[in-house]
């Protein structure tokens, strides 16, 4: 088997993967819809000859003469269908989230020249409409569901007639790895978008290092972290590669019970997630009664114990094997009960909730990485030897590490992008000598680990002149049941202070077994009980840090912090300057007393 050097080699029969009867499913009138391999591949190159006869193309190969093709859809077959078509004929796809605000489409659409677009569902097409007329480059909208008056994109779909498979044979033939596969527009914490451009020679690299570091294919996996992140894109890839199928979830809302249906070994996730489902976990087991309610919180603490590379001892084997007959099954169950592992990134994972997960068998490989390195840059691998808790594992192969003199990780390699799109000036402050500055900021344990520390950026002085790094008091603070989402302020203040989102399913408990009126949020926010209970639990995480770094003061806040509401960013990252604006007064009260 030739070596694949560009990422649509996956579709073609001579590189060796074997063919599926579901190499691509999706959910349709309610059931799973499954795409065969040779159904895929037979739509793919259709969709390709469509988009010719619109006349996209290359054209002169050249970045910006490649045609722009966007896509604003939930992850579904078609979407990767559409993404290996338009790479074939030389044309460029840029994805956007769903989740976009109608003035940074309007920006993306506009930096990138974009010619054709597909959208998911009627609502999605009206938002494009809305600002079609401020597009002079849109010629074209397609939809992927049925919408009024709108085109479908099976409109492009005619039988292939000899013309259209030698056309397409030649341009596929010329187009090289080093040539331009996609623009990702970065959402950011803030500031207008960039985009990203990566060539299918950084996508390749990254997919044939990463092979051998995550379960060997073929495999069946889960889909529903944003495809138009270049994380759960280049998995996509991975999976591709390796003869696995994907399955995508209907929703975000229905990854519970799409699990259960799919059964899959494998699926990528972010940290906010996973502790979403060890929260829903944990409140089933508060809900139990008697020798059960004993046994869960047993098996727990057993789990929070638990150590690799190093032996446990036989009484603790013992035990935790029996925890996890009677107790954990019912977690590996509820995830479909086929689970080889779960890889996690995007943000950093509490180290209590790998652990716990590890011990109830349902491995979490934690990985590293950027939109800029394709992603990854290191990753845990399923051997123990090559996983640490706290870290973000090893570097993978053909990708070089190394930590600047302020603590800056820096990488090189294959995987590291072409450059910022019509920004060489944006390119130049993040590339020197070749090395991409991440902006995180980390060591290298045992010589072979790599562990962030906190963003660059986000590191801050008080007025003192003491730094305090937010990342480590906000996951440490997080392992508290109470605490869902949580902010560290405090940049050239005296000392630092917090925004909290409390667990309301928590809070709403302990409200009602202790008199607290929890007929609402704000009610219970407000309450000086839950206010002293609160101040408690930052005091019992304070031991773990030094003077300058304790949370003195917060502030408890209402309402969860979302996508839809602008404080996360796609990915469920923090957005910490909007937080900081949104809720400025609230942050000048915590300094104000």
């Amino acid at each position: 088997m030739t070596e694949p050097k560009r990422l649509f080699d996956c579709i073609l029969r001579e590189q060796g993967v074997p063919a599926l009867p579901d190499m691509l499913a999706g959910k349709e009138n309610g059931k799973y819809k499954a795409y065969s391999t040779v159904e895929t591949i037979d739509t793919i190159h259709k969709l390709s000859a469509g988009l010719l006869r619109l006349g996209i193309s290359g054209q002169d190969g050249t970045i910006e003469g490649r045609d722009k093709v966007a896509v604003i859809s939930k992850n579904r077959p078609e979407w990767i269908m559409l993404d290996l078509a338009v790479q074939q004929i030389g044309a460029v796809l840029t994805p956007v989230y769903p989740t976009i605000s109608v003035h940074e489409l309007e920006f993306i659409l506009n930096d990138a020249q974009v010619k054709v677009m597909f959208v998911n569902d009627e609502e999605l097409f009206h938002k494009v409409l809305s600002i079609r007329e401020r597009v002079p480059s849109l010629k074209d909208i397609f939809t992927f569901e049925h919408v009024a008056h709108a085109r479908h994109w099976k409109e492009l779909l005619n039988d292939l007639q000899k013309d259209d498979q030698l056309r397409l044979a030649a341009i596929r033939d010329k187009i090289a790895p080093d040539d331009l596969a996609t623009i990702i527009y970065t959402s950011g914490t803030t500031g207008t978008p960039k985009g990203v451009m990566l060539t299918h020679h950084n996508i390749v690299s990254n997919v044939l290092s990463s092979i051998p570091c995550l379960p060997r294919g073929p495999l069946r996996a889960l889909s529903f972290l944003p495809l138009n992140h270049i994380y759960e894109r280049m998995l996509t890839y991975v999976y591709l590669f390796s003869g696995s199928s994907i399955y995508y979830a209907e929703s975000m809302d229905t990854i519970g019970d799409n699990l259960k249906e799919v059964k899959p070994q494998m699926f990528v996730t972010v940290p906010r997630l996973l502790e979403k489902v060890y929260d829903r976990i944990m409140l089933k087991g508060g809900e139990l009664t008697g020798i059960k309610k004993k046994l869960f919180f047993w098996a727990h603490d057993l789990a929070t114990r638990y150590e690799i590379n190093q032996s446990m001892g036989a009484w603790y084997n013992m035990q935790l094997s029996l925890a996890n007959k009677l107790i954990f099954s019912k977690w590996r169950e509820a995830l479909g009960n086929n689970i080889t592992c779960i890889a996690s990134g995007g943000a950093a994972c509490q180290p209590r909730l790998i652990r716990i997960f590890t011990a109830a068998r349902i491995p979490i490989l934690e990985g590293y990485g950027l939109t800029e390195t394709s992603p990854v840059i290191s990753v845990n691998r399923l051997e123990e030897e090559n996983r640490k808790f706290g870290s973000v594992g090893p570097v993978i192969p053909g990708v070089e590490v190394k930590i600047a003199e302020d603590g800056e990780i820096l990488c090189k390699g294959p995987n590291v992008m072409l450059g910022y799109y019509k920004r060489p000036d944006l390119t130049a402050e993040v590339m020197e000598d070749g090395w991409f500055h991440t902006g995180d900021i980390g060591v290298l344990e045992d010589g072979k680990f790599l562990k962030i520390t906190d963003r660059k950026k986000e590191l801050f002085k008080t007025s003192g002149g003491k730094y305090v790094a937010p990342l480590a008091i906000e996951s440490k603070l997080k392992e508290s049941p109470y605490i869902e989402q949580l902010m560290v302020v405090g940049p050239e203040r005296k000392f630092v202070g917090a925004l909290i989102v409390p667990n309301f399913a928590y809070l709403k408990d302990w409200s009602n077994q202790n008199g607290v009126d929890d007929s609402s949020h704000e009610a219970m926010v407000r309450d000086p009980r839950v206010i002293a209970m609160y101040q408690e639990i930052i005091e019992s995480f304070n031991k773990y840090f030094d003077h300058v770094q304790q949370v003195k003061r917060f502030r408890l806040l209402p309402a969860d912090w979302t996508v839809e509401t602008g404080e996360m960013t796609p990915k469920l990252s923090l957005k910490r300057r909007v937080i900081a604006e949104k809720y400025r007064d609230l942050i000048d009260g915590i300094y104000a007393e």
